[in-house]
């Protein structure tokens, strides 16, 4: 039974800014869910605007008087209330949401690289007129992270949050784990299979990650992240060597977001990560998502889900939608959270264990060498595996953790070794 009948309630239209993969589908999930959302809800969402500046993406299945290139059209029509961004990039969609607001209007974002880098001064502006900004879309698709992290951590003193957050990495090494290709192959299959896009630079290269990090870490901490605080690297490196040989140390590789809390400062980075087969994450395949919370009140959570696509994209964002026409007014679950000012902790200040595989001379006094050089600075070795090739041989080792610092010294020494046959490869342990 709903709140009130559908010729009670009150229509609450909406402006869809953008009408690719995700616009569309959001308007394809108003559409068939709409009976269900008004009986639920008492919410009879309807979308009046979508504003399209590339016509040829507009589908035939919304009606061709509701595309308008004219943004100022939105802002002139008084019964918009919500206006839903999803065009992507920074200017376009900063100066839209920005007028958004300053009309009056609330606003549902997907937009991650907007919030990562410039998401204050629209935060800011929104409490300063009494509007919201949602933004559930714009980290991990369907799983409700943002909504989990706002409100039902909010007294779990977090102190961890890894998140395996493109999918598109995560199918490449789910992949070449299961010995389907190398890095190249199993790329091009994602790109065949639309889970990657024509240039995947922001995906491989831990960009993508790095902005859904920097707005997971704010979150977390309640200390503004933005995406020139994130160190990231990608999986562009990383060989099916590496990934074999992981796994007969009983590890999975992952690109891996990492947001830690340390001794009050916050360190957030994406980088390539040997995860341990036992661990949570480590059963995450194919395009999903997952985010990994530890606190100091709740021990450990996880969710997961699809991180991408446009159904469970839409999701998130008709969700959004809903909870901001239910809302009355904006509190501080709808406002910015990020109230501290956290120093950064760099990355040569955090412990980690470490991966290495590379090539040297095989003759006798190698080992003693390299162990030296680790012993100066203090890299322990955890375990080691030695394959001959002729003259050469190739070492995998694991280390203990260790500063971080001391490790890339130790690895640029190892480096310049005249017995040293190619740079070591490094990977960090989870």
């Amino acid at each position: 039974m709903g709140y009130m009948k559908a010729d009670d309630a009150e229509a609450v239209n909406i402006a869809l800014l953008g009408f690719g993969t995700i616009g569309s589908s959001v308007y394809a999930v108003i559409q068939k869910e709409h009976d269900a959302i008004l009986d639920a809800t008492g919410v009879d969402l309807r979308v009046a605007h979508i504003v399209e500046k590339d016509f040829s993406r507009a589908g035939i299945d919304a009606p061709s008087d509701l595309f308008t290139s004219d943004f100022q059209r939105v802002l002139d029509d008084p019964s918009v209330s919500i206006v839903v961004e999803l065009i992507g990039g920074t200017e376009w969609a900063f100066t839209f949401i920005d007028g958004a607001l300053r009309a009056g209007r609330d606003v549902v974002t997907a937009n991650k690289q907007l919030l990562a880098n410039r998401g204050a001064a629209l935060f800011d502006l929104a409490d300063q007129l009494g509007r919201q900004i949602r933004f559930e879309a714009s980290v991990a698709g369907a799983i409700p992270i943002i909504k989990v992290m706002r409100e039902s951590m909010i007294a779990a003193d977090l102190h961890t949050v890894y998140g395996i957050v493109n999918g598109t990495t995560n199918y490449i090494l789910t992949a070449m784990y299961r010995g389907e290709g190398d890095y190249g192959g199993t790329l091009k299959k994602a790109q065949d299979l639309g889970y990657a896009e024509a240039d995947p630079t922001a995906d491989v290269g831990g960009a993508d990650a790095a902005a859904k990090m920097a707005i997971l870490a704010s979150l977390a901490y309640r200390s503004r992240v933005t995406m020139s605080d994130v160190t990231y690297e990608g999986i562009e490196r990383v060989s099916i060597e590496d990934v074999e040989y992981a796994k007969q140390f009983g590890f999975v590789v992952k690109l891996i977001g990492a947001a830690r809390l340390v001794d009050g400062r916050v360190n957030v980075r994406v980088h390539p990560a040997l995860v341990p087969e036992n661990h949570p994450l480590a059963s995450i395949n194919g395009s999903y998502n997952a985010v990994y919370l530890k606190g100091h009140t709740i021990d450990e959570i996880m969710l997961t889900g699809p991180g991408a696509g446009g159904p469970p994209t839409a999701t998130a964002v008709v969700s959004d939608i809903v909870n901001i026409a239910g809302t009355d007014a904006a509190g501080f679950l709808q406002s910015c959270t990020c109230y501290k000012a956290l120093e950064l902790c760099p990355d040569e200040d955090m412990r980690s264990a470490f991966f290495i595989r590379f090539k040297v001379e095989d003759r006798a006094g190698v080992l003693a060498q390299i162990a030296s050089i680790f012993g100066e600075h203090d890299v322990s070795i955890e375990s080691m595996i030695q394959k001959g090739h002729g003259d050469e041989a190739e070492l995998m080792l694991i280390t203990h953790p260790t500063m971080e610092r001391g490790f890339f010294a130790a690895i640029e020494q190892v480096a310049g070794l005249s017995c040293a046959k190619s740079r070591p490869m490094t990977i960090r342990v989870l």
